[in-house]
């Protein structure tokens, strides 16, 4: 058995000198534990048991590459030799006898470094077998959460690295702002603080996770454990939504009270636009750039949510705080309002020119580009930034456009697209009026130099 002797104390090193490293891994291992519960599917109510889960164990197998990268990173190459030498021995050297000591080593878990060990041993044997059933290509509902159960058990049997050991674990779980750290400090009474501090734990622990999506990368790797990250933050904000309800019932501060049921709130309309619009069905769109699209979307949106939750709570208790103070990238709701109706002006306006092509084809296809380029631009940044109501006809009109192949100016297909963009039209006055009412906009003109840059970038 590898032996933790004279060795010192190299795993409290690692975590210090790994700590970003260790955060991941603690994320990582309650993503794969949350993934295999159907209620977390990002997939639309069809017969589960004929669905092919390939796609979501390809996910699954990433995460877990992920993870074994980790764990490369943070034990000391010399404790890694001496791993493989013993599982090397344990095949062709070891006795049965010293081959049953070693595997009761790995098994007993005595220190955090042991505990390390059989993380590592779990995860590699997890590879070898994932790995081998995708390639198949046809993966059974019952043969999917049998991984699901075997991995669930890796890490729930780990005594010293379970991440659910602990409702709230103070390694990771902390207000990460000296000022609102401040604030709850001096909260009363007991009770109040006791409730408000978890909310804000919760609150801070959903961006430590976000922290770890790549919206930047196109490697499958990285996009597939950004993925299995928010399928995490689904099943999070449900257990968030859970304290708040409780914190309500104990609450007899009722202004208090009514803040805190705006924040569930937020946070249950916002979900079902990231989970039952953004993310459904996404492994459908795999092979496209949609589908970091749909990850870097439901990130922004989530990420915005959690940080005005943040400021409305703490500007509860100091009306001073302003967003900034609290996050350098913060965007306030006016600056929100004020580039969706820009960039909604600018849509119109595309839609407009496409409409008054008329029988000139050359004019329609240019104006067709125009719009689909813009419409690029639109999916990425604005699309995050509609009210749940909306979105869903934004998302089927901009679902309809691109199905129609920009060739044939006159084809059947291209003109039912231009009645359907006539009625579209309609819709965007509609919603920029709306839009115009909201109260953050009452003294807040049209930037029209923005407007006009943005129709000249895309002509």
């Amino acid at each position: 058995m590898i032996s933790d002797e004279d060795s010192g104390d190299w795993i409290s090193d690692s975590k210090i000198a790994n700590w970003s490293l260790f955060s991941e891994l603690d994320i990582l291992l309650r993503s794969l534990d949350r993934f295999f519960i159907a209620e977390n599917f990002v997939v639309s109510g069809e017969d589960l048991p004929s669905k092919n889960f390939y796609e979501e164990l390809c996910t699954a197998r990433d995460t877990i590459i992920r993870i074994l990268g980790i764990l490369e990173v943070v034990i000391p190459e010399s404790r890694k030799n001496a791993y493989w030498f013993q599982k090397f021995a344990e095949t062709k050297l070891l006795t049965a006898g010293k081959r049953d000591e070693f595997r009761e080593g790995l098994c007993r878990q005595d220190t955090p470094e042991q505990g390390l060990y059989h993380l590592y041993d779990s995860f590699i044997n997890l590879k070898g077998v994932v790995s081998d059933l995708v390639r198949t290509g046809d993966i059974s509902y019952l043969g999917f959460m049998n991984i699901g159960h075997m991995i669930c058990k890796a890490i729930r049997e780990n005594h010293h690295f379970n991440p659910f050991r602990k409702a709230l674990d103070p390694e990771f779980d902390q207000i990460r702002n000296r000022e609102i750290s401040a604030i709850v400090k001096a909260l009363k009474p007991k009770e109040i603080k006791k409730y408000i501090s978890v909310i804000y734990l919760y609150l801070f622990r959903f961006l430590r996770f976000m922290d770890f999506i790549d919206i930047e990368t196109q490697r499958p790797v990285s996009l597939n454990a950004s993925l299995m990250i928010l399928v995490l933050l689904r099943s999070e904000i449900a257990i968030y939504k859970g304290q708040i309800e409780k914190a309500i019932k104990k609450m007899k501060d009722r202004p208090l009270a009514v803040l805190l049921q705006s924040l569930a709130y937020q946070f249950s309309m916002e979900t079902k636009r990231v989970y039952l619009q953004e993310l459904k069905d996404i492994y459908r769109k795999k092979e496209s750039s949609q589908f970091r699209g749909k990850i870097e979307n439901s990130y922004g949106i989530l990420k915005n949510l959690t940080e005005h939750n943040i400021v409305q709570l703490t500007q509860f208790f100091r009306p001073d705080v302003r967003g900034e103070n609290v996050f350098a990238s913060f965007v306030t709701r006016l600056e929100k309002s004020r580039q969706l109706r820009e960039d909604i002006i600018v849509l119109h306006r595309f839609l407009s020119a496409l409409q008054n092509a008329g029988g000139n084809l050359h004019a329609r296809a240019r104006a067709f580009e125009t719009l689909g380029n813009y419409m690029v631009y639109f999916e990425g940044s604005t699309f995050r930034l509609l009210r749940h109501g909306d979105y869903e006809e934004f998302a089927s009109f901009f679902n309809e456009v691109n199905a129609v192949k920009g060739d044939n100016m006159a084809s059947p297909q291209f003109l039912k697209m231009l009645e359907r963009a006539a009625q579209f039209n309609i819709f965007l006055e509609a919603t920029q009026r709306n839009i115009e009412n909201r109260s953050e906009l009452t003294d807040a003109s049209i930037n029209t130099e923005r407007v006009d840059a943005l129709v000249r970038q895309y002509i």
